[in-house]
């Protein structure tokens, strides 16, 4: 099911410059990744997309749920599931009692919610630290703990914002496996300054800039922007200088 921006407008109260301008963008069910240099506006759409703010004009809707209804908002939120940049986690409690108290957050019963913990940690691999406490967890862990928060209420759609920021090469590729695992059953869309090895994790790719879509399609397609000669591993980062006229990720 597509995520679809209408006409969105936002502009931070005390700044001077529009973030995003009229946007009009449909992301499709699957894997998206969006790039876009700071201040592309790709953090204020992100949270937008997870009704955590709203846009000063346009609306943006999932299938039939407006985030910007507010009779439509308990429901709109259930379906989409937002990470931001910094996952908090309250101190003292087990990944399980976490995950069940995020359920429970997201409109679970209180029953519901703690049955459900345990398949959304063995969804990103974390079963034999069920019963730890968050604190001791290595940043990788958390990271897959607050995915596994994301999911515990059967959300359609994840957001997330900056997800492998902090972690290891190692830490990252378990998460693009583990994206590669929710393919088919969950929509993705990852905001992110990493363009290397999105070939192997994505469907679709955005990119914007001063908050407007300089591109969006396939793979594929974003990779046949990068210039003639380019080394085969540079490809994507080829294309993604080319789209933005040399800027730096």
């Amino acid at each position: 099911m597509p995520l679809h921006y209408q006409s969105c407008s936002f502009r931070y109260r005390h700044g001077r410059r529009t973030v995003l301008d009229g946007l009009d963008l449909t992301f499709p069910a699957g894997n998206t990744v969006l790039l876009g240099p700071n201040g592309a506006g790709k953090s204020t759409l992100m949270a937008i997309g997870a009704s955590a703010m709203a846009p000063q004009t346009g609306e943006v809707r999932f299938g039939e749920l407006r985030a910007t209804r507010r009779g439509d908002l308990r429901a709109y939120r259930r379906v989409v599931s937002w990470l931001p940049q910094r996952a908090s986690f309250l101190p003292g409690m087990t990944c399980w009692e976490h995950v069940a108290y995020v359920g429970w957050l997201k409109g679970m019963g209180e029953r519901q919610a703690w049955r459900a913990a345990p398949a959304a940690i063995e969804r990103v691999g974390l079963t034999a630290k069920a019963g730890d406490k968050v604190d001791t967890l290595s940043g990788g862990q958390r990271q897959r703990l607050a995915i596994a928060q994301a999911l515990v209420h059967q959300a359609e759609l994840l957001l997330l914002d900056e997800p492998t920021a902090g972690l290891d090469p190692r830490q990252r590729r378990r998460f693009l496996d583990l994206l590669a695992e929710l393919r088919g059953s969950v929509s993705v869309i990852v905001s992110t300054h990493d363009i290397a090895d999105l070939d192997q994790a994505f469907d679709e790719v955005v990119v914007l800039e001063d908050g407007r879509t300089r591109f969006q399609g396939g793979v594929e397609r974003f990779e046949a922007h990068a210039e003639a000669g380019s080394v085969p591993g540079r490809r994507l980062e080829s294309a993604y200088s080319v789209l933005l006229g040399g800027a730096e990720a």
